[in-house]
């Protein structure tokens, strides 16, 4: 993509995208993940009433004064977007490819983040950490990241959400708003989910397309793995295949599920073939109770 067109498509996608955040999700973002930390703010005088765990002793005993330590709420945040960015992420069976979702949901996520005022970073990974770009704020950061997102030629194929999720736990001291986006087409990152949230505030976004869920009837094709190359032959439209492709989409689905509720994350899913504002607006207004 030559940078006129690069540039077009970022406003194009920010047009879009703030318009959205604007109307329907800044005021959602910020009661969903308004700051519940304490930072402290100043010592004063203690005065009737104060709780005797607030009172701060050095001070006290410098001063021969009973002090307290004054704590006010948090309300920046820090939100780092993960964003898979693998073989698969280039494919889509509706007209749009799941990367362009991908993009539209950073777009949005960042934009409303900024907003509140808050810091935003971004971490592209495919089987490895292709680019982490950290935590700030601004209007000129925001649009590098959506830029980053559109630009992105990935040097792997393949996904490991495993080596994201050890990456982001080092790189990332202060708690911050992980959004995970994925197809999560990978296995084995149990363990790091659960260390991740345990420390943040993990939000999963699994962009979905129909064609896991129910592959169409179109006879005898080949299938390729965009991520591995290998390709094999089925009859889409023998009962036994469909059955067997539902079968395993519903246990994807369930397992998926399960691993997040264990991890104590949050899990979205984010149907590549209909709008994404629904469901976005439905998970913001759950974590607002």
């Amino acid at each position: 993509m030559d940078v006129a067109s690069l540039i077009a498509r970022v406003k194009r996608v920010e047009l879009k995208t703030r318009r959205l955040s604007d109307q329907i999700f800044s005021g959602s973002y910020h009661s969903a993940f308004k700051g519940q930390g304490m930072s402290f703010s100043e010592v004063r005088e203690y005065s009737p009433g104060d709780e005797v765990r607030s009172i701060d002793w050095n001070v006290t005993a410098r001063t021969g004064i009973p002090h307290v330590k004054v704590f006010e709420e948090e309300r920046e945040l820090t939100v780092l977007l993960m964003v898979d960015i693998s073989a698969s992420a280039f494919t889509g069976s509706t007209g749009m490819m799941r990367k362009d979702l991908i993009v539209e949901l950073c777009a949005l996520l960042a934009l409303s983040a900024g907003s509140n005022n808050d810091k935003v970073g971004l971490l592209l990974f495919s089987s490895e950490v292709e680019l982490y770009i950290p935590p700030k704020k601004g209007r000129q950061h925001i649009l590098r990241l959506i830029r980053e997102v559109i630009q992105v030629n990935p040097v792997q194929k393949t996904t490991s959400i495993h080596s994201v999720l050890e990456f982001a736990a080092r790189v990332i001291k202060k708690k911050a708003i992980c959004f995970l986006i994925s197809d999560f087409l990978d296995q084995g990152f149990d363990s790091a989910l659960k260390i991740v949230s345990q420390k943040h505030d993990l939000i999963g976004l699994w962009c979905l397309d129909a064609i896991e869920k129910q592959f169409p009837d179109v006879g005898l094709i080949y299938v390729e793995d965009v991520e591995t190359g290998k390709r094999r032959l089925v009859d889409t439209s023998s009962k036994a295949f469909q059955e067997a492709n539902k079968s395993a989409s519903e246990a994807r689905k369930i397992n998926l599920n399960t691993l997040f509720q264990r991890s104590r994350a949050d899990l979205v899913t984010i149907p590549l073939h209909e709008s994404y504002i629904n469901p976005l607006v439905q998970f913001f207004s759950k974590r607002k109770m």
